[in-house]
């Protein structure tokens, strides 16, 4: 009786940060203005994108989807905890939750689908200069990146499609949001093919994406090597430098936060918040990587800023 009433209840509880007295404004203002300064630089990318004729590239239609996805991950997450805290409620609709959940998922793989496809991009570029219009043309980007977008989808929505049957007897989730590991703590079932699909996609996605990354740039780091040209081969390096950054900055915060959940004398306040490293850290970190290390957006940038000044 008790288990019906617990898998027909709409709402869940989610595990509180324990904030000292007094700290419940000043940390709801530092993750507001962080949250704002993410949707705002990364919303300038994506304008720029639009709005600047010299950036309809190949590289650019590509780097378009980086963006949007930090846009999905943050925004998934963090307005709901910023609420959580300063409300006090810490209570989500379990429909909520697994949304929250999926787009959080989609987010972790898109990162790195999406960092595997401008490698490519970067690769074709340097290693076949004289082929790199007829390979990158209209049709394959666009093939390209309803790929990443389309297998992303594909192994997230697979993940959550056997998750939902399981029967709820709990309605607590043991973190300050939603994600499948959470999700499936809820279960009493068998939950042993849930994890197995779960370590399968992630072993797809870490696979597709080092191995692709991998060669890419080892083939660069060849050709940068045999050419005599400095200023040839410091562009190319260049333009290889913000993509390498990003990837690393990615795998160290995601390690960090699977490590963290390994050693029992790590506070729960510090497990919750490097739990959310991963969604903040990238989104925060990107849009800074891309406008100091481009020069062609850095260019736009100054560019639409003058304009703005004239006016």
């Amino acid at each position: 009786m008790e288990n019906n009433s617990l898998q027909s209840s709409f709402i869940l509880t989610l595990d509180p940060f324990v904030i000292p007295m007094g700290g419940k404004y000043p940390i709801f203002i530092v993750g507001l203005g962080i949250y704002l300064f993410c949707v705002f630089s990364n919303l300038t990318i994506l304008a720029l994108i639009v709005a600047e004729k010299n950036l309809h590239k190949p590289m650019y239609f590509i780097l378009f989807s980086l963006p949007l996805n930090d846009l999905i991950g943050i925004t998934a997450m963090l307005p709901k905890v910023l609420s959580d805290i300063l409300t006090e409620t810490n209570t989500i609709y379990y429909s909520f939750c697994v949304l929250q959940g999926f787009f959080l998922h989609i987010y972790g793989g898109g990162v790195l689908f999406i960092l595997a496809a401008m490698a490519f991009d970067r690769y074709i570029a340097i290693c076949k200069p004289l082929r790199y219009n007829t390979i990158m043309t209209p049709y394959n980007i666009l093939i390209i990146i309803i790929l990443v977008w389309g297998i992303d989808f594909i192994l997230i929505i697979s993940l959550f499609s056997i998750q939902i049957r399981l029967n709820r007897c709990r309605n607590s989730v043991l973190n300050v949001f939603c994600d499948n590991p959470s999700l499936l703590k809820l279960s009493c079932a068998d939950t042993s093919i849930n994890n197995i699909l779960g370590l399968f996609n992630t072993a797809v996605i870490q696979v597709i994406s080092v191995t692709v990354q991998m060669l890419s740039y080892v083939k660069i780091l060849i050709v940068c090597l045999a050419t005599r040209k400095s200023e040839a081969k410091n562009k190319a390096i260049n333009t290889c430098v913000a993509q390498l950054i990003i990837f690393c900055v990615f795998e160290f915060v995601g390690t960090f936060t699977i490590l963290s959940h390994r050693f029992k004398n790590v506070s729960e306040n510090l497990q919750k918040i490097m739990g959310m490293l991963i969604f903040i850290i990238p989104p925060l970190f990107n849009p800074l990587v891309y406008g100091l290390k481009s020069k062609e957006i850095k260019k736009s940038l100054i560019k639409v800023f003058n304009k703005t000044i004239s006016f």
